[in-house]
């Protein structure tokens, strides 16, 4: 019982805390811009989420390699999808979010260089492809198979007999 009353007392210190101390749900949330995905190569699609006080108006987005985007109400936040130049360079830039009451947040996006491999993976030599081994191969496998059955035989026989 003496351990109880501590307890109780701290949970209740605890959850007096937590109602005063944290704001609304939508001041947490805040203003902000971000890009999906947030390292791209040139030529990818790109999609852009942001935030206002109120995502009831369309808001406005900046960046140096998607050119003035408007962001649109959906799904509670402002969104669009916009298609990096084939042309941009690798590099950071970026993204300005300027909401309809004067607000603004800014996020970076990375622009990388779009790399494609010259061969496969160095995965090893192929020891199962047809080649110079694979008869001998082949011809192994055939003879311990045909050693199996024959042992097989044998072990039955001495079973009817002993």
């Amino acid at each position: 019982m003496r351990r109880l009353v501590p307890a109780v007392v701290a949970a209740f210190m605890l959850g007096t805390a937590v109602l005063f101390l944290t704001g609304s749900p939508a001041a947490a949330v805040g203003v902000f811009v971000e890009t999906t995905p947030s390292t791209a190569r040139a030529g990818d699609e790109v999609g852009v989420r942001a935030s206002c006080t109120e995502n009831l108006k369309p808001a406005t987005v900046v960046s140096v390699p998607l050119g003035k985007l408007t962001v649109s109400p959906r799904y509670g936040f402002l969104t669009t999808t916009a298609k990096l130049p084939t042309t941009t360079r690798t590099g950071d830039y970026k993204i300005i979010l300027t909401c309809p009451d004067g607000k603004k947040a800014s996020s970076t996006l990375h622009v990388v260089a779009k790399v494609e491999p010259s061969r496969g993976p160095a995965t090893g030599g192929g020891g199962t492809a047809p080649g110079r081994s694979a008869p001998a191969l082949i011809g192994g496998g055939l003879a311990a198979i045909v050693a199996g059955m024959v042992l097989a035989v044998v072990n039955l026989r001495r079973r009817r007999l002993g």
